[in-house]
């Protein structure tokens, strides 16, 4: 796609999300990986009226090149990619279910989600909780870099999910999907229910590798 493409593709999947609910307000990011840089979204903006002109270009170390100024998160996009050169997209939201889970005190800090379904193994797969960082604090990047390098998505405690894809529908794809296995969990809370085992999920990993 052409750089072009890519912007009006970023404004589309942002009011989709936000027209279904996935994110409110101005809370939320994307970002797509550019040869010599990448796009995100700008800081306090709403993703359901995103002008694709204003989105911000940075360099491959997260200067401004043009548009608005970046999102305040856009470290925690450059710091996925340094972990996951392949992704070619980033998806961070504040989407309900999700934050509800990263709030738990009896969460598997390792695994956040049981394998509930075949196609959140696929798209997602282990999805380990990182640490509370005040908003904003640089060295959540850290906590971030290290924990992708084996999950293509991390829970952030007290904050929200961030998922990566080979492109932008992917990255959004698996952002659903996750969205909707954290709305099933807790559903499920307190009631009898069967997940994947663990030899199935080994038979989906083999099958469809991260």
């Amino acid at each position: 796609m052409s750089e072009r493409e890519l912007r009006e593709q970023i404004a589309l999947h942002g009011k989709s999300m936000f027209d279904r609910g996935l994110t409110m307000g101005s809370s939320g990011n994307l970002s797509v990986k550019l040869p010599d840089g990448f796009l995100v979204t700008p800081t306090n903006c709403c993703l359901g009226r995103l002008d694709p002109d204003e989105i911000s270009r940075l360099d491959s170390v997260g200067n401004l090149i043009s548009g608005k100024p970046p999102s305040k998160e856009s470290f925690l996009h450059l710091a996925y990619y340094s972990s996951r050169s392949t992704e070619r997209a980033v998806v961070h939201l504040h989407s309900t279910h999700a934050v509800a889970v990263s709030c738990l005190k009896d969460i598997d800090p390792n695994n956040t989600l049981p394998p509930i379904t075949a196609y959140f193994v696929m798209r997602v797969g282990r999805l380990p909780l990182v640490p509370y960082f005040p908003p904003g604090d640089t060295a959540l990047a850290d906590a971030v870099a290290e924990s992708v390098r084996t999950s293509r998505g991390v829970l952030l405690a007290n904050h929200g999910p961030v998922v990566g894809g080979c492109d932008l529908d992917a990255a959004v794809y698996s952002m659903e999907e996750l969205e909707e296995t954290a709305k099933l969990f807790w559903m499920f809370r307190g009631v009898p229910a069967k997940f994947l085992t663990g030899e199935q999920v080994d038979q989906l990993n083999k099958r469809f590798p991260q």
